[in-house]
């Protein structure tokens, strides 16, 4: 009778899916991604950034409701299906909040929405402006379950698509921060020596420079945008993943195994890829984990500042930034429901990084 056997890595698997916590948290970022991704596609408003404006009706309270009229436009945009699904609909067209319309045999006549009580402005449009078609097509019953911005923007769109930055800086800073501290921790562990004084210098100087101010240093040096804070914040968290990497290495280089290696001749790029790196990859994961939370709140930072993302591009931090002075104005939603996204997500990532260091714990 053959006893089935398990590799580490079943094992590891199978307590992972015991954790009920980390299993939950593992779906709640599956669903974040796959919302940043199909940020569109989900966004009650698809325009490019949800950035269509009614400053009609800003600052209205979740659940608002209005008629809106769009008024078609006569520039066409040529826009592929693919953009339009991964980077929002270049619209063109015009859209009025009104309370009432009525429509004559060649005019609608609207009513333009306005709040605190006041009188909207009376307009007129030709029919022919629809291109034969009813105007009623052109006029549906909106609601916004997460209410509008100061600037009239439908609130569930940004959030959405602000899913994209926060979800995406967690992946790029983390990528960069492995291929840099994977790389540098593996040589100063390995080689030992001068090489791994000057690495250790380099590390220690890195370390001792505030993290958000060695970020606001990158991006400044170069420049405000999207990508460059994806850079900067990759840039500032490859120390602590060097560190652990070399630790790592100095203990695990005079295993048998590894001197197994060299007797047989192996190089030692091979030794430290095939061999020894596969071995202590277990606490990288976990430090990867916690370095995507860190990403997400040090970009959540760099957007409050104002050096994040810059306008119109959805943020959460950019969003909290915007409305935190609404918290004192009776209107704390605004600030709150982005809050709670980068909440809830940094959260699940520590959450996701607990369950993989008890997963891997060989101990028990």
């Amino acid at each position: 009778m053959s006893q089935k056997t398990n590799s580490l890595k079943q094992l590891a698997l199978q307590k992972f899916k015991k954790n009920f916590w980390g299993v939950l948290s593992f779906y709640f970022i599956a669903s974040v991604g796959l919302i940043s991704i199909f940020a569109y596609v989900f966004a009650p408003d698809n325009s490019q950034y949800a950035n269509q404006m009614h400053l009609a009706i800003h600052s209205k309270q979740p659940g608002f409701k209005v008629q809106m009229l769009t008024i078609p436009s006569k520039i066409t945009m040529n826009q592929s299906l693919i953009d339009r699904v991964f980077f929002g609909k270049k619209n063109t067209n015009t859209e009025v909040p009104i309370s009432e319309y009525t429509i004559t045999e060649d005019e609608l006549v609207y009513k333009e929405f306005a709040s605190d009580g006041l009188q909207g402005a009376e307009k007129e449009l030709k029919l022919n402006i629809f291109a034969n078609n009813s105007p009623k097509e052109y006029i549906e019953h909106k609601t916004f379950l997460f209410g509008t911005d100061k600037y009239g923007r439908d609130l569930l769109s940004r959030v959405l698509v602000g899913a994209r930055i926060s979800f995406f800086i967690g992946f790029v800073a983390v990528l960069i921060s492995l291929i840099i501290g994977v790389t540098l921790g593996s040589i100063a562990g390995y080689f030992g020596g001068k090489i791994d004084a000057l690495i250790m210098w380099i590390i220690n100087v890195t370390w001792s420079i505030p993290t958000l101010l060695l970020v606001i240093a990158i991006t400044l040096a170069l420049g405000k945008g999207f990508w460059q804070v994806f850079i900067a914040v990759g840039l500032t968290m490859w120390v602590e993943v060097a560190r652990v990497v070399r630790g790592q290495i100095i203990s695990t280089k005079e295993m048998q195994y590894v001197t197994a290696a060299r007797a047989l001749g192996y190089n030692d790029f091979r030794i430290i890829t095939k061999h020894i790196l596969p071995n202590i990859m277990a606490p990288v994961i976990v430090i990867s984990a916690a370095n995507f939370a860190a990403a997400i709140l040090i970009e959540s930072g760099l957007s409050f500042l104002g050096i994040g993302a810059q306008p119109p591009m959805a943020s959460w931090g950019a969003m909290i930034k915007d409305h935190y002075n609404y918290i004192i104005l009776g209107k704390p939603y605004l600030a709150v429901i982005p809050g709670l996204c980068i909440m809830s997500l940094v959260m699940a990532f520590m959450l996701i990084g607990n369950a993989l260091r008890d997963a891997f714990d060989v101990k028990s």
